[in-house]
């Protein structure tokens, strides 16, 4: 399980980029988004940025390591 309690708005921002990898659409705009968005929860609770965002791809492209 996650060290982290990810918000679902933030658990969907990482979906949406990681299908748009895989899929090759993703654009600036995308990936800005979602690092704001990593940035801003890891301020709020604390935590290291890279940590954070380390964590979220994990649970968002591995969720079967995180049960």
């Amino acid at each position: 399980m996650s060290d982290y309690d990810f918000p679902d708005d933030l658990l969907e921002l990482e979906r949406s980029a990681w299908a748009a990898i895989q899929a090759g659409t993703l654009t600036p705009e995308q990936a800005d988004a979602v690092l704001a968005a990593v940035t801003a929860f890891a301020e709020e609770t604390g935590a290291d940025r890279y940590k954070v965002e380390m964590a979220l791809k994990k649970a968002v492209r591995h969720p079967e390591g995180t049960a």
